[in-house]
């Protein structure tokens, strides 16, 4: 089974600049769409950015512009450099895969807070 591990989150003001990174373990069959997803307190779970396998790229139309995502398919890491950071984006933002057998895998998440 995938495992994800998620690092790089932490506390920026406004304007400010984070990169989280996502490892994924225990890979088989390779790995199709990696991306992020976020949650802040009393919201539902969004999806913050998506990558394939052959590097297409979906955004949330909130972040587009600010945030860049990217890949690297033979480490099977996924990175989310966030630029321009607004209060708004404060959440925790959970890093996730589909792996080439099916399913989805979920890192643990990493807390993001962008004060004004």
């Amino acid at each position: 089974q995938v495992q994800l591990v998620e690092s790089g989150g932490g506390s920026v003001q406004a304007g400010g600049s984070l990169r989280l990174s996502c490892a994924a373990s225990r890979v088989s069959f390779g790995i199709n769409n990696m991306g992020w997803y976020r949650q802040a307190p009393g919201k539902q779970r969004e999806l913050v950015a998506l990558i394939s396998r052959g590097a297409g790229t979906n955004y949330a139309d909130s972040v587009k512009g600010r945030f860049t995502i990217s890949r690297d398919n033979a480490a099977n890491t996924v990175d989310l450099q966030m630029n321009n950071l607004k209060p708004e984006d404060t959440a925790a933002y959970f890093c996730f895969a589909n792996p080439g057998l099916g399913g989805t895998a979920w890192g643990q998440g990493t807390q993001v807070t962008v004060s004004s």
